[in-house]
């Protein structure tokens, strides 16, 4: 049985809640056959959430990582490509950290590309019905932080685990004017599963050869 660590966030920017720990928490405590899935709330804050990934990796010893993240504004579940070595906040964190233009990383490299299958993943959350496209940006928010930290941890202490991020919408009780788009966090979770049953059973190294660049 594939051991699965997925995480999400606590609620930041003064929301009542997260939808990626909304979808975390029900994939947890649902989750697709062979697969033995742990989930963990991370704290919206710059390098606490990394610390509280690793002591999540060491609780749970999983052979998957999925951390997902909230992208209000986007239509669908998006896996992403790249995290950089950049923390650029444009708000405060929940610790009122706003660090501009400095590493993740002190000496990383200038990005960790994520180790999932992402297209693959991709078509298997739109095959469930959900939209989802590949991200190729992570933002500069604790999200990328994140998700790059996740990669530097694999790539330095844990190379027979893979992982990577994804951004889900909002939640549609977080839109208030009813014109951004959002997806019910059952939804999601739904795309999701069949997302780490593809991740858990593509061989290390192979994805589909189709298209996921954009020209902007």
């Amino acid at each position: 049985m594939t051991r699965v660590l997925i995480t999400g966030f606590a609620p930041f920017d003064g929301a009542r809640t997260n939808p990626s720990w909304q979808a975390a928490s029900l994939v947890a405590a649902e989750p697709p056959a062979g697969l033995s899935v742990t989930a963990a709330e991370l704290p919206c804050v710059f390098g606490e959430s990394i610390t509280a990934l690793r002591e999540a990796v060491r609780a749970a010893h999983p052979d998957l990582v999925l951390c997902l993240g909230q992208a209000g504004g986007r239509p669908g579940v998006s896996v992403e490509r790249v995290a950089i070595n950049v923390d650029d906040a444009r708000i405060r964190d929940n610790a009122g950290n706003q660090p501009v233009d400095e590493p993740v990383v002190p000496g990383g490299p200038a990005a960790h590309f994520s180790s999932l299958p992402v297209k693959a993943c991709v078509a298997a959350v739109r095959a469930a019905g959900v939209p989802a496209a590949v991200s190729n940006s992570a933002g500069t928010f604790v999200c990328n932080h994140v998700a790059y930290g996740l990669g530097h941890l694999i790539a330095t202490e844990l190379p027979h685990v893979r992982g990577g991020f994804v951004h889900v919408p909002w939640a549609p009780e977080q839109v208030t004017d009813g014109t951004a788009p959002a997806l019910e966090p059952a939804t999601v979770a739904h795309g999701l599963r069949a997302l780490l049953l593809t991740a858990a059973t593509t061989p290390a190294g192979q994805d589909l050869k189709v298209t996921g660049g954009t020209t902007h």
